[in-house]
């Protein structure tokens, strides 16, 4: 069942599957890890934290806008503290990696978390995005119809000229590549790697075993040729320049 928070913050991930392992070692591939300053931009209940803590002996602070996610990541991160993602309590140049997993479509203003981000890395330093794309067959995030809410995955919603497709999902963005990468425009920045992933679809698996694996393991295979155009996820890593 979705939480309280499903429809204004997403679903955090609860557990840790092989997903979001995939998702760690793309992450730990492209961006300093081992013995890093890392800040977890929107942490959720604190599995990325934990996880790259525990395994990379890394300075890790983190930071959520719900004071209960917050709580739940404390268990193992002591550095959390509750923050909005426009104005995060941090100095320039603190951080040589910033995680922001599927968080900047939920923000108020996805603009100022960017530059926020940039601000608080160090130059030479790394931000990992990870954030819908909008071509991907399904908003993941539910829609709204008729003031109600409703949670799961609604096919072709992404496919709508925007001003229906904000009246259906307002709260929540998809973005293209391009108005992902408009994000940075100028800032003291460059694209390292740019492309679009498929999920691990670890709940298709449990249903369907092997047939749910071919399926994930198809779609994988296709990243980083035109058929990723339809990808779940941009998978973004921009590098801050130094002076």
């Amino acid at each position: 069942m979705p939480s309280e928070l499903a429809a204004l913050r997403g679903e955090p991930s609860y557990v840790w599957r092989a997903g979001q392992e995939r998702r760690l070692q793309m992450i730990a591939k492209w961006a300093r890890l081992a013995d890093a300053s890392i800040l977890i931009d929107g942490c959720g209940v604190g599995m990325y934290p934990s996880q790259i803590g525990r395994r990379y002996k890394a300075h890790i602070e983190a930071f959520d806008i719900e004071y209960d996610r917050v709580v739940d990541t404390r268990a193992e991160t002591p550095r959390a503290v509750v923050a909005a993602a426009e104005a995060v309590p941090y100095p320039n140049d603190t951080f040589d990696t910033i995680l922001s997993h599927e968080v900047l479509e939920h923000v108020n203003d996805d603009r100022a978390a960017v530059l926020e981000m940039v601000r608080v890395l160090k130059p030479g330093g790394r931000i990992v995005i990870f954030a819908p794309n909008r071509w991907y067959p399904f908003e993941t995030h539910g829609h709204y119809w008729r003031g109600a809410y409703h949670f799961g995955n609604t096919p072709l919603i992404n496919y709508l000229p925007d001003a229906l497709r904000n009246r259906l999902a307002p709260h929540v963005r998809a973005y293209t590549a391009r108005g992902l990468r408009r994000l940075f425009n100028g800032t003291p920045t460059r694209v390292i790697t740019h492309t679009r992933v498929y999920g691990g679809y670890d709940n298709i698996i449990a249903r369907l075993g092997g047939a749910g694996r071919m399926i994930r393991d198809t779609l994988q295979r296709v990243e980083g040729t035109p058929l990723d155009t339809v990808g779940l996820s941009h998978f973004l890593v921009v590098e801050k320049q130094k002076d």
